[in-house]
């Protein structure tokens, strides 16, 4: 298990190296740290249309172009210049470049000190929020240190196993990943409830989470999609929560909008603008603390972009953004319940998007429906569900896409830089062009104080 004085020799105390360079001029008690997974500025300037009241005039600006102080580069530490979250998640929480994949170590695979385990050094409670698996590269990169990371098992382990001057790195965890915490070679849930941690398995038991310590698991994986939930705004009421339960004492909160990237990965439009919608909700809620409590400082960014997303394509000089509101679940939703709704397919479909299809358009979903299609007509692959089910959400993508005119060049991720947003206390030292490293380094000095 880590020791402060063991880790701070094994890793080096970043904060003794940067106590002597130009720091903030008097530490903030709190910090937190907000994550939009893979939140290119084009997901902001989208949100803006999103958002906006179509009754007004103007077009408003959103929460995101209020807190906008510069720009922040997220190259990896290996040669491929387009970034994976645990690369970049490291960069953030660490202040050190890495390869692909890595979670809290080096490229030589040595673990280094995170903010979060700083924070804990210098006594302060720590938290982490997301509503992907609480072991999910950005949250894991925070806590641990492992060489893949796909090792959400070991992930968690650290998380019980690792300590700071014999106490636990984390006071608080909510969001998802239950099955790495209940598993048959090891029940962590049980051991952190011996140690005195409350303890909520699902989203109706989150009354129970009354004091710290706490664990909030509240799905097997990631969380319920914000457009097919019941609790579309889940990370906001996340955050409310863990903000009651940090109460007045000097925190380092993590918060990670972690499922903007998978709707990118998905080119789901609709999806994203939901994750945004949710995300916005969180940071006016850590944007009023701030306001109560101006000693506390707030630092959001992305980790990178995913998608290549586009607002207009094809040509056309246009977004529908109307008909994105307009969309009540995910591609991939919608097309469980085409294919649930069988011959009655065409009136889920006006329920779920609001749009009149075209006979061609028709005939493109409905030759993936199998009691539907005409007259002999076959589908490829029609004895394969799972095959059957893939082709059905591309060709759901495809229309909308099409419709609202939204672009999409990859389903993988973007090597452009990111937005940086700052309020609050020493908010001034994240304006400009930053490297994503630089991010950590300026939330380092505040430890050195």
């Amino acid at each position: 298990m880590f020791s402060a004085g063991s880790l701070y020799r094994s890793l080096g105390l970043f904060g003794a190296l940067f106590a002597q360079s130009a720091g903030v001029a008097a530490a903030p008690v709190s910090i937190i740290f907000v994550i939009g997974d893979g939140m290119g500025p084009s997901y902001t300037t989208a949100y803006r249309y999103f958002a906006d009241d179509p009754a007004t005039a103007d077009i408003e600006t959103s929460v995101f172009d209020e807190l906008l102080v510069g720009m922040a580069r997220t190259y990896p530490g290996d040669s491929t210049l387009v970034t994976d979250s645990a690369a970049a998640a490291t960069a953030l929480s660490t202040g050190v470049k890495t390869r692909n994949g890595a979670i809290g170590v080096d490229e030589h695979h040595k673990p280094v000190q995170t903010l979060l385990e700083a924070a804990k050094a210098r006594g302060y409670q720590t938290a982490m929020v997301a509503t992907s698996p609480i072991t999910h590269a950005t949250p894991g990169s925070f806590a641990a240190h492992v060489g893949h990371r796909s090792e959400n098992n070991e992930i968690a382990d650290q998380y019980f196993d690792q300590r700071i001057d014999g106490r636990f790195k984390l006071d608080l965890l909510l969001g998802g990943g239950r099955q790495y915490f209940e598993r048959k070679d090891r029940n962590l849930v049980k051991e952190f409830r011996k140690h005195g941690y409350a303890f909520a398995g699902d989203w109706q038991q989150r009354h129970k989470l009354k004091r710290l310590p706490a664990l909030g698991l509240f799905a097997p994986e990631g969380m319920p999609s914000a457009l097919d939930s019941e609790q579309p705004l889940r990370l906001q009421q996340m955050t409310e929560q863990a903000l009651d339960l940090l109460g007045k004492k000097p925190f380092f909160l993590l918060v990670e909008a972690s499922q903007i990237d998978w709707c990118g990965h998905a080119n789901d439009i609709a999806c994203a603008m939901a994750e945004m919608r949710d995300m916005d909700g969180a940071l006016r809620v850590l944007k009023a603390y701030v306001d109560k409590h101006p000693d506390t400082l707030m630092v959001v960014t992305a980790d990178h972009g995913t998608g290549g997303l586009s607002i207009g394509a094809n040509g056309v000089y246009d977004w529908d953004v109307a008909s994105i509101r307009g969309i009540k679940a995910t591609a991939n939703r919608i097309a469980d319940q085409l294919l649930a709704a069988d011959e009655n397919w065409q009136e889920i479909w006006l329920q779920l998007t609001g749009m009149n299809l075209s006979e061609a358009e028709q005939r493109s979903l409905q030759r993936w429906i199998p009691h539907s299609r005409l007259s002999g007509e076959d589908a490829p692959q029609q004895h394969n569900p799972a095959a059957v089910k893939g082709a059905l959400v591309a060709q759901v993508l495809t229309l909308i896409n099409k419709r609202t005119h939204t672009g999409w060049t990859t389903s993988g991720h973007t090597g452009e830089d990111v937005q940086v947003f700052a309020y609050g206390k020493g908010h001034e030292h994240f304006a400009g062009n930053l490297n994503n490293t630089d991010i950590a380094k300026h939330l380092f000095r505040v430890f050195a104080k």
